[in-house]
């Protein structure tokens, strides 16, 4: 079965008749001199291809009752290949993605213009992501606006939003890399706390998180925080350069990419092995909120909701320990949301306000609480799947309770 071309019938079945969609691998960013930032392929644009290579574009085209699926990848320049590796060949790209009809990117503009001129294709529709007024125009949109330029006429709208919609519901193929990503993130957390002592390092810990992760030709989804002592209420807090005392607490929020899908764990463990009964209360406090979360999700539910389910159980855990007397009080140690989306993209695309969960998707469980005053900062996270009636932990072997930490770190 190929995923990717599964994907592309849903796109083409959305497309009017005799409308092109367009997707944009994108270009690499120059970073200072001649070098570039690491190359990712635009998220839409792997979804439905399964090729990481920049310069590419797929063409998906309705006319009539016909449909028709075209990939351009960048022309192969073998001067080049001998200092940046090799390109991907059309053999190879038809392999991964399942696309018979491969040309190279330097022939897609006359493509295009021979698609309006003589195929009959009338409209236009791009991926157009923008979040900001100030963030930097994608490919798509450059192409859009040199359409609009020269075709003033042809009607384009977004695939965006259409395409997000799709990539919310993981499949089967989604869900198996995002398992894998969370067994190597829980082996490389394993490692990294039998090394870990007082008197290191934030990074000398980090360095043996992701040993681990090279080891299994895995990356970071994100960049690692391991937030130790006053920098556990930082919410993204990345530096990890900070000497780490014994009964300080060190929080994890890290997690394992491979082939192109991630987990997003949130661990908090005892520097030197042991919980004080103070941080002990407050754990079990954070975690009591994340088992009520994961009793609450299940289709229907909105992210909002379970936001408030958080919340409620947080207030209620602090009101019974006397460190809060009133629901006004929470909002000074608990500042984000509990759940978002979670796949190609560590914050992934789909969710809205008042979207309720369905079946397939992928969320973040992740209650915590900060209380600076204390140089104390707890969170706990899984990944949950929205399943038929309810969900399931996509990483239930990650140390959890106070007692399995206290019992490894032993």
């Amino acid at each position: 079965m190929n995923y990717f071309k599964n994907r592309r019938n849903k796109v083409l079945e959305q497309l009017h008749i005799d409308e092109m969609a367009i997707f944009f691998a994108g270009e690499p960013v120059r970073n200072s001199a001649d070098s570039e930032f690491e190359f990712n392929s635009n998220r839409n644009y792997y979804y439905l291809t399964g090729i990481n290579e920049p310069s590419g574009v797929l063409v998906l085209m309705k006319q009539g009752s016909q449909i028709s699926e075209t990939l351009f990848i960048r022309d192969i320049d073998y001067d080049k290949e001998k200092w940046i590796g090799r390109f991907i060949s059309v053999e190879k790209a038809r392999e991964v993605s399942g696309i018979q009809n491969i040309s190279f990117v330097s022939g897609f503009e006359s493509f295009f213009e021979m698609a309006l001129s003589r195929r009959g294709i009338n409209r236009l529709m791009l991926d157009m992501d923008r979040q900001h007024f100030s963030t930097r125009a994608l490919e798509a949109e450059v192409f859009a606006k040199r359409v609009n330029e020269h075709y003033p006429m042809l009607p384009i709208r977004s695939s965006h939003a259409m395409v997000s919609q799709l990539r919310s519901i993981k499949d089967e193929k989604e869900i198996e890399a995002i398992r894998e990503a969370a067994e190597i993130t829980n082996a490389a957390i394993r490692r990294a706390l039998k090394q870990m002592k007082p008197g290191m390092y934030e990074y000398q810990v980090m360095a043996h998180f992701l040993f681990e992760l090279n080891m299994n030709n895995a990356t970071e989804m994100f960049d690692t925080i391991m937030a130790s002592g006053e920098n556990g209420p930082i919410l993204h807090y990345v530096e990890n350069n900070s000497l780490m005392k014994d009964g300080d607490l060190i929080l994890f929020d890290l997690g394992a990419k491979k082939n192109h899908y991630g987990a997003d764990i949130s661990r908090t463990f005892p520097v030197n092995g042991k919980f004080t009964e103070f941080q002990k209360q407050i754990y079990d406090i954070v975690l009591t909120a994340q088992e009520e979360v994961t009793k609450a999700a299940k289709p229907g539910v909105t992210l909002i909701e379970l936001n408030d389910v958080c919340k409620h159980s947080l207030t209620n855990g602090l009101m019974s320990i006397g460190f809060i007397s009133n629901s006004d009080e929470l909002s000074k140690y608990y500042y984000h949301s509990v759940s978002h989306f979670l796949g190609l993209d560590t914050h992934d695309v789909g969710q809205t306000m008042t979207y309720q969960l369905v079946e397939g998707n992928v969320i973040t469980n992740e209650p915590g609480l900060y209380i600076a005053e204390k140089n104390l900062g707890i969170r706990i996270e899984t990944d949950l799947l929205i399943t038929k009636d309810g969900c399931e932990d996509l990483a239930p072997q990650i140390l959890k309770t106070t007692e399995e930490i206290e019992a490894f770190m032993k």
